[in-house]
């Protein structure tokens, strides 16, 4: 989707409703009434892009989605030094506080999205408009909340579900408890299911529609949860569901975070960014149509890109997983002595680590400045759907095939698609810890700095993972209470009927 039409919903959450945020105050509540606006499909249309355009902002895609990764340890936040992130630091050295300003972003970024959803889903229905064009936005809407939910109950646990928008809303509606997280993946369960059923397949879109929500998204994205809560069947078969759509690895591992091969044939799903920004709506605003990726973590006082604030710097211990030859390696990050970035050669200085992301960086060339960078951030590939296979595949006991040999990236095991991609020789034979290990480690590298990693160690082993790999790497401060956030405190101040997970 090239464009967003900005849309302002009319009911919130009691957390939003508290948090003063820059939405509120564009447009008078008073101008748009569903009773009077939820009439045409033009407005249906609106609606639904307004669903879209939380994904864009800082809070979730634009920022700290892919600060995950500093909090698993991949990286550091570099950036300008001392205070400079420091809500991110707290995370990531686990001395995080109910305070935190970035467990209040993950709180709230999703809310919006999650409202704007249930608008959709209660008033679109009314709407006399063209049937499948309907049955499209619904897909659209109930793939979108299954994802702002799935952000949520991963970070948090048991979050409030809403899953309508009354016209007058209770204090049950404005102040809600928390709900069961067991109870909240089956609503995301359901919702994405429903979203296969209603979604078209990717290929029915064309022109300014290239983007939205599709069938293999749904598809994919349902397998990750299946993946997180165990179900590894399901996992399965919804993997090869997706293979069967006919998705498939880009030949270059660098196309899918290039700005001129937005949406290709590796992508499920990404968030969609123009290139274009109010000027005046700088990092903490929400009118975000560039993205800010590659201004945050270009080399800072290089000159490299447009901006370069030097964040996400990775560290030696992340660099040192690469196998010789790994090819990812140099489309992933610079490093002195490694290929120059648009003509121009990295130096160790640059960083604290002496590393910096080369993963979203674009040139100036195609954003000559720090607030026209058109890139899109990938949510979900195709290789990600490759590794959840060869993951539930593992977990069922049926390693050969998890395992199974491939001479191109076009057929062949799960695994070794992804590493004959990478440019390293195809494994097999593995026993069955070697073989997890290795499929963890696969995962790793190649969703690096795209915010799953923190998502897969709180997950693996039932939970049991997280604290000794972090100790591992030398983040002995992690406990088994920091796989989830703190609810933030000017949430639980304003809403009674929250409670705090246990150790916060």
């Amino acid at each position: 989707m090239k464009s967003i039409i900005k849309y302002t919903a009319t009911f919130l959450f009691a957390a939003t409703l508290s948090s003063c945020e820059n939405y509120l105050d564009r447009t008078p509540l008073d101008t748009i009434n569903p009773q009077n606006f939820y009439k045409t499909q033009t407005d249906a249309i609106a609606a639904i892009n307004g669903a879209y355009q939380p994904l864009q902002w800082p809070k979730l895609y634009n920022f700290q989605i892919w600060g995950t990764d500093i909090w698993a340890g991949n990286s550091i936040v570099g950036a300008g030094g001392g205070t400079d992130g420091i809500a991110t630091q707290d995370v990531a050295n686990f001395v995080t506080t109910t305070a935190n300003a970035a467990a209040l972003d993950l709180w709230r970024g999703p809310s919006p999205g999650i409202l704007r959803a249930n608008v959709v889903l209660k008033y679109v229905p009314g709407i006399e408009m063209e049937e499948n064009l309907k049955n499209r936005i619904l897909g659209e809407a109930k793939f979108l909340r299954g994802l702002y939910y799935f952000i949520l109950v991963q970070a948090f646990g048991d979050v409030p579900l809403i899953t309508d928008a009354p016209d007058t809303p209770t204090n049950e509606y404005l102040y809600p408890a928390r709900t069961p997280k067991e109870q909240v993946y089956n609503q995301i369960v359901q919702d994405l299911a429903g979203a296969i059923e209603l979604l078209p397949v990717r290929e029915t879109y064309s022109g300014a529609d290239i983007g939205r929500a599709s069938k293999g998204a749904a598809t994919g994205l349902l397998a990750k949860v299946y993946l997180t809560i165990g179900n590894y069947q399901k996992t399965v078969e919804l993997c090869e569901q997706v293979t069967a759509m006919g998705y498939s690895l880009n030949p270059d591992y660098s196309d899918n975070f290039n700005p001129l091969n937005k949406n290709g044939p590796e992508s499920l799903f990404e968030v969609q960014y123009a290139g274009k920004v109010n000027t005046a709506d700088f990092f903490g605003g929400n009118e975000q149509m560039a993205s800010w990726v590659s201004t945050y973590t270009g080399p800072r006082n290089s000159n490299m890109v447009a901006g370069a604030y030097g964040w996400n710097q990775p560290t030696q211990e992340f660099v040192n997983q690469y196998e010789t030859g790994d090819v990812r390696k140099d489309k992933t990050i610079l490093y002195e002595g490694g290929p120059a970035f648009d003509g121009q050669e990295y130096k160790r200085s640059y960083s604290m680590t002496g590393y910096n992301l080369r993963k979203f960086l674009v040139p100036k060339s195609i954003s000559p400045e720090y607030n026209t960078n058109p890139a899109n951030f990938p949510v979900l590939r195709y290789a990600d759907v490759l590794l959840m296979q060869a993951e539930a595949l593992y977990e069922l006991g049926r390693t050969n095939e998890a395992q199974a040999s491939a001479s191109s990236i076009n057929s062949g095991g799960p695994l070794n698609r992804v590493r004959v991609r990478a440019g390293l020789p195809t494994i097999g034979g593995l026993s069955q810890s070697a073989l997890r290990a290795a499929i963890r480690k696969e995962r790793r590298l190649e969703l690096a700095f795209e915010g799953h990693h923190w998502f897969d160690i709180i997950r693996y082993d039932n939970g049991q993972y997280f604290a000794p790999y972090l100790h591992a790497i030398g983040k002995t401060n992690a406990s088994a209470k920091h796989r989830l956030l703190p609810i933030p405190q000017q949430e639980m101040d304003a809403n009674q009927n929250l409670v705090q997970n246990s150790g916060y």
